[in-house]
């Protein structure tokens, strides 16, 4: 099915008449303040809404996507989002959440060239090398499997080792970082520990 730019907005309309007469103060309500207790780093991929997935409406979670849910100490935009998230709406839970079969990381598996986003993938590439011993034993869907888990497992630990996270837990802040991934398969998360 094909949607038109003008379906996109005869949709938003739809949408914002259904929560406008669910609850008419809704919208006033979420103009006048912003105060999640969560920030999602997750992958762009359009089948991972994160909202949606843990049932929460506009204005509960602060998010930050990018391919392959990475967290990049030179990426400024993710670290800026961290920042604002922290220590402005100080958020209580950093939650990073990768997905099963996600393009970035299975593309990163193969020795292909996809063009500039291999300097992003470069990133998952190292973790593939630091993971070598474990991803070895593994192979076909399983390999995927286990390499977006601990792509997930890495981009918590760069998301612990920022200097925006230590600075909050110094001043005492009340900050957690959770490590999910999510099944496209049966919309399910999954907790990785952390």
């Amino acid at each position: 099915m094909s949607m038109t730019i003008r379906e996109l907005f005869d949709n938003n309309i739809t949408w914002a008449e259904k929560i406008d007469k669910r609850d008419p103060t809704f919208f006033d309500q979420l103009s006048k303040q912003q105060s999640p207790k969560f920030l999602w780093i997750g992958c762009a991929d359009s089948r991972v809404p994160a909202n949606e997935i843990v049932g929460l409406l506009p204005g509960e979670l602060f998010v930050h996507r990018n391919v392959a849910n990475m967290v990049v100490h030179t990426d400024l935009n993710c670290l800026s989002v961290m920042q604002y998230a922290i220590d402005v709406l100080q958020v209580e839970h950093i939650i990073v959440c990768g997905h099963y079969g996600c393009g970035g990381v299975v593309s990163s598996l193969k020795d292909e060239s996809f063009g500039l986003i291999d300097n992003w993938l470069e990133h998952i590439r190292d973790v593939i090398a630091k993971h070598s011993d474990e991803l070895s034993t593994l192979s076909g869907r399983e390999k995927e499997d286990r390499l977006c888990e601990i792509n997930v497992l890495e981009q918590a630990e760069n998301v612990r080792r920022t200097s925006i996270y230590k600075a909050a837990i110094e001043r005492g802040q009340n900050l957690t970082i959770h490590s999910w991934i999510y099944s496209i398969q049966n919309g399910r998360l999954k907790d990785l520990g952390c």
